[in-house]
């Protein structure tokens, strides 16, 4: 049988004290589940796993009831296969991560019934500093380092749609895909 690679990203664990769950532990409620190949990569929530399951959906419903149940929270998982993460890193804006020493690259995951486009009408930017670009399912964000205390990208944590949405750091979200990749 085939096995798809996918990408769980969990959101809001490990993070200022709350929902701390041990890497280890993670690992072994995903094989619990039935998930092979695990890696879990930082402390933040990234797991790379294999299954038989052809499409991310079900694996990501399953993730998140195996996970409020085994660690007592509201898991928010996004789950994504190698063709989704591909598109996400080479459909990047042209330059998106090239100036590393001016600007802070990150990636905004949002859930499925969220448009990309829609949340970055909800954000008021500052155009000094922010730039936003909408992709599939996620939003490119950048901000100019050395004004970084003026940008408003921060407020999106005010908004209800936060909940729906996990950030990774560009760095991270290149980093995650090539621990996907089967052609190396």
């Amino acid at each position: 049988m085939e096995k798809s690679i996918y990408l769980a990203l969990l959101r809001g664990i490990n993070v200022g004290g709350r929902n701390i769950i041990r890497m280890t532990d993670l690992r072994d409620c995903f094989e619990d589940m039935g998930f092979r190949d695990v890696v879990t990569y930082i402390q933040s929530g990234n797991v790379v796993f294999s299954s038989a399951q052809e499409s991310p959906e079900l694996p990501e419903r399953m993730i998140e009831a195996g996970l409020s149940r085994r660690f007592g929270y509201d898991a928010m998982t996004i789950v994504l296969s190698q063709a989704q993460m591909k598109g996400i890193v080479e459909e990047a804006p042209a330059g998106f991560g090239m100036e590393k020493e001016e600007y802070r690259y990150d990636v905004m995951f949002v859930k499925d019934h969220i448009t990309p486009a829609g949340v970055i009408e909800q954000i008021m930017l500052n155009s000094e500093v922010d730039r936003v670009w909408a992709g599939m399912s996620v939003i490119y964000a950048s901000r100019l380092i050395r004004l970084a205390s003026r940008s408003r990208l921060t407020r999106i944590m005010s908004l209800p749609v936060y909940n729906q949405i996990t950030i990774r750091n560009w760095n991270t979200t290149v980093k995650l895909y090539e621990l996907m990749r089967t052609d190396r």
